[in-house]
Parts: structure tokens; C-alpha cells; sequence
């Protein structure tokens, strides 16, 4: 098919290559999304009298086509198509006639692109908030299976205090439940349609947004044609910005994992399926997975970044900048999907070796224990504090796990409350199973083909 912006001239290939860049390979994720924002676009002209109730039987059966195809990685996209959206064009217009050639009456490329990947981006908000909602949860249940097993609790990475596994591994699955909360928050920002702002300004066509927007399962409109424009790279920032607090935080387990696996710590075992092997030393195993984890964490971190960088001082409307934020978003999403995957994987094969991390609560552990324990009888603690600093070799070892059930305190280690850290997550997961089956049931509706899904990796 001709570019949809068709001069009278033919491109230089050295342009052209630079300005398609990976558009054609990135947007077969994108084909599903295109196809259903397309169908519901044509409802949309068929409602104000712009095309047929044949000619939009004809889009809607070709365009069923297209989701089966893009469904099963299937539909062509080359890089004379430029994307998804030219290819699609292409492949209506072949298909039937005319009725291809008005479909893209109403809109512009722009806010095309805007549309399939903010139907992308919802989508994957809320299977990110649940995969890493099941992750926390694994994490909970791990802590509880090892609630009570006691292990020493470091500041500067030195020994500092008695603590537990539970402890350890419940403070990731808190963390990694506030961050999944954010994404659940982010996918109402992200749950609004872009469609009908056209090039930023609108069309001088009584198009219906409202009707076009529910057709999809969206919630509202954005109201604001420029603004819709203008949150271009904006969204994607919002999102890759969420993907990388849950990147942070798998990045610092991971950091504890390669330590506390060390022959020298030996508190844990890592499953060996997922560990290689060295090309020279025959008796390696290596944590190549989890120090992978650390670098893509900051891949996310830079696809963010790089997001940010490229949208921060460009004006009003629509600028071809915007082309090079889905590149970042597609590279920082697929990191943070595989991040939560493979270490849910690792913790799932964890081993604890219980009597290592009883053997490594020496004595000094307890230091602050006695000092306590010592102002609770009477005196003050400035004073107790220096004189137990100062004759540190007569500090006892305590008993670690009577230590450890006597913290009562909410949220010690006698305390953790995982019960209710379940049950919070529990909730989220079936808040994001909701709406996904929301957008589920929109779909059908629209393409009348049962369980589609957005495609994401």
C-alpha cells in the first residue's frame, strides 16, 4: 500500500530507514489494539451517516481477520508499510474496496498510534499489577512458611540486630504491593480515549467520542484534543516510571540473594535450573539470573529516562519525537514482565538452610537486646548504652527465635501480619481480574470473537 501520506515523489531510503527506525517490528504488539480501536472508529462513521451498514459489515469481518492474525503473531507488517496502521489500511483496502479506503476518514495517524497503544498500555498496567500482586503474595507465603526462622539483621551490611526470614521476605512483598497499587491507580489515568483529537485539534466532523470510547471499554474521553496530543510520551513515561519502583525493588532482592547464597553466607540455596555454568571452571554455578536482574533494572530505569528526555521541551502539537518513545516503552515493559517472572521462578526453588542462619546470630547480635532489657529494669539508656559498648565480649547469646517471637510491636518479627498483607493483596488482584474482564467482555462485543487479549509478549 502507498504511505498514508502519499507525496508525489519517493522517499530517499537513507530517510526512510531513519524514520521508520523498528516502528514495523515494535507494532505487531500492537496490531490486536489497532484492529479494535478500528472497528470501533468505523462504528463510529456508521453512526454519523459517513459510511454504510454494509461497508461497516465489510470493515468489521475483514478487521476479525486482522485480530486472528495478530493474535497468532501472524499479520505482515514490512518496513515499506512503515507499522501496524498502514499495514492494516493496506490489508482492508485489498480486502474490500472502497470501504478500506474511508476508514481512516476522521483521524489521523496520531491519534491512531495514541489509541492502540493506550488500549495497550491499560491492558498491561493491570496484568503487571497482578503478576507482581501473585509475586507479593508468594513472597507472604514464603514468609510465613519461615516466619519464626531466625536470621541476623544487618545495617552498613554489618551485623546489627536479631531478625527473621519472614521478616525479610514479607518487607519485599510490602513493597512490591504499594508498587503494584501505583500501577492499579495509573491504569485510570491511562483508561481514556485519545480517539478523535486527530492531529491535536480536532476534525470538523460531528464525530461521537463518547460512543466511540465505550465501543472500546474505555471509561471516559480525554476531553482536551491538544491535551490528548500532548500526553504522548507523557502516559508512556507514567507507566515506565511505575515499572521501574518494581524494578528497584527486585533489583535489591536480587542484590540479597547473590549475597546470602555465597558460600561464605550460605543462608540460601537458588534452584540450579536456574543458575549456569562458567566455560572454564567446571564447578560453577553461577546467579547469572539475578545479576541480570540488577542490569535490567536499570535498562528500566534508562527507558523511562529516555522517555522524559524526548518529550521534555517539545511544543504543543504533534512532533515526530514522539515516534522514538515506543521503542523505550516496549524495551522497559518486557523488562519489568520477564524481571517479575523469573524471580518469582527463584524464589519458588529457594532453599533456606535454617541452621546457617542460626549459627550466624553471634552474640554481639544481642548487644541492643541487653542494653534494653537493662533499661527496662531501671536506668537510663545513654549510660547502659556506653557501658555495654565498652565490654561488648560479655554479651550472651540469646535464644533467636524466643528474640525474635518476643518482638510484638506491629510489624516485628513476632508481628508481621501477613494475614492481612494477604488479604490486601488477595483484593487488588481480584480488582485488577475485574477489569480486565471489563475490557474482555468490551472486546467481544466489538469484534464478537471470544477471550481476546491485547497481545504483550
Amino acid at each position: 500500500m502507498s504511505k498514508l501520506w502519499q507525496k508525489d515523489y519517493s522517499l530517499d531510503s537513507l530517510m526512510e530507514e531513519f524514520t521508520v527506525n523498528k516502528d514495523y517490528i515494535l507494532d505487531q504488539q500492537l496490531v490486536v489494539s489497532d484492529a479494535l480501536a478500528s472497528i470501533a472508529h468505523a462504528r463510529g462513521l456508521q453512526s454519523i451517516g459517513l459510511l454504510s451498514e454494509e461497508e461497516l459489515c465489510q470493515l468489521e469481518g475483514a478487521l476479525q481477520e486482522v485480530i486472528h492474525k495478530g493474535t497468532e503473531g501472524s499479520f505482515p507488517i514490512t518496513k515499506e508499510d512503515e507499522d501496524c496502521h498502514t499495514a492494516i489500511e493496506g490489508f482492508l483496502t485489498a480486502k474490500v474496496g472502497e470501504a478500506g479506503k474511508k476508514i481512516h476518514t476522521g483521524r489521523s495517524r496520531n491519534d491512531q498510534v495514541q489509541t492502540a497503544l493506550r488500549l495497550w498500555m491499560r491492558e498491561y498496567a493491570l496484568k503487571l499489577c497482578r503478576e507482581t500482586g501473585s509475586f507479593a503474595k508468594s513472597l507472604l507465603e514464603f514468609a510465613k512458611k519461615h516466619e519464626f526462622v531466625p536470621m541476623p539483621g544487618r545495617t552498613h551490611m554489618q551485623i546489627a540486630m536479631p531478625s527473621s526470614v519472614g521478616l525479610w521476605a514479607a518487607s519485599f512483598a510490602e513493597e512490591l504491593y504499594d508498587e503494584a497499587q501505583h500501577l492499579m491507580h495509573l491504569s485510570w489515568t491511562l483508561d481514556q480515549s485519545p480517539l478523535g483529537s486527530a492531529a491535536s485539534y480536532g476534525v470538523p466532523l460531528p464525530l461521537d467520542r463518547e460512543f466511540v470510547a465505550s465501543e472500546m471499554g474505555f471509561s471516559r474521553v480525554q476531553n482536551n484534543v491538544l491535551y490528548a496530543n500532548n500526553s504522548r510520551g507523557k502516559f508512556e513515561a507514567m507507566l515506565l516510571d511505575s515499572c521501574d519502583y518494581i524494578a528497584l525493588t527486585i533489583s535489591k532482592l536480587a542484590q540479597d540473594l547473590i549475597l546470602f547464597t555465597l558460600p561464605e553466607f550460605g543462608y540460601f540455596s537458588l534452584p540450579q535450573e536456574l543458575c549456569t555454568g562458567s566455560s572454564i571452571m567446571p564447578q560453577k554455578k553461577n546467579p547469572d539470573g539475578l545479576e541480570l536482574a540488577r542490569s535490567r533494572s536499570a535498562l528500566v530505569s534508562s527507558s523511562a529516562m529516555a522517555v522524559k528526555s524526548i518529550i521534555r521541551s517539545l511544543p504543543s502539537g504533534y512532533n515526530r519525537d514522539f515516534q522514538d518513545t515506543k521503542e523505550p516503552l516496549m524495551q522497559g515493559t518486557k523488562a519489568t514482565w520477564q524481571l517479575v517472572g523469573i524471580m518469582s521462578r527463584m524464589l519458588c526453588g529457594l532453599v533456606v538452610h535454617e541452621e546457617a542462619l542460626a549459627k550466624a546470630c553471634v552474640p554481639s547480635l544481642y548487644a541492643t537486646d541487653v542494653v534494653l532489657n537493662k533499661v527496662a529494669e531501671g536506668g537510663n539508656f545513654r549510660d547502659i548504652y556506653k557501658d555495654v559498648g565498652l565490654h561488648l565480649s560479655d554479651v550472651k547469646a540469646f535464644d533467636p527465635i524466643a528474640t525474635i517471637k518476643g518482638r510484638t510491636s506491629l510489624g516485628t518479627t513476632g508481628n508481621l501480619a501477613l494475614d492481612e498483607d494477604l488479604l490486601f493483596v488477595n483484593l487488588m488482584q481480584e480488582g485488577c481480574n475485574q477489569v480486565l474482564q471489563s475490557y474482555s467482555d468490551a472486546y467481544e462485543q466489538l469484534c464478537g470473537i471470544s477471550g481476546v487479549e491485547v497481545v504483550l509478549y
